[in-house]
């Protein structure tokens, strides 16, 4: 059941997130059309927001699943092999 909780949030939050996507993009090119004195700086801003925004999403995520693992005290992303052995060529 949790599970399917758990499914069914994410799909929620991808959603919005798709749309806000769409939104930023849609804001870009209706600030590149639009004559007014503002628009060019808008037309920065919405850039800037839609470069930014998923990499900083990315980020965050990518900084939760690496504090996740290791607070469950398995790391998947990262192999122990061991000591590092010094070999001779």
């Amino acid at each position: 059941m949790k599970n399917t909780k758990t499914s069914k949030t994410k799909r929620i939050l991808a959603a919005i997130g798709a749309f806000l996507l769409f939104a930023m993009y849609a804001g870009t090119l209706a600030f590149a059309l639009i004559d007014h004195p503002a628009a060019q700086d808008l037309l920065m801003a919405s850039i800037a927001c839609t470069i930014i925004l998923p990499v900083l999403l990315y980020a965050y995520t990518l900084v939760y699943r690496l504090t996740k693992s290791n607070e469950d005290g398995s790391n998947e992303n990262c192999e122990d092999s061991g000591p590092i052995k010094k070999t001779d060529p």
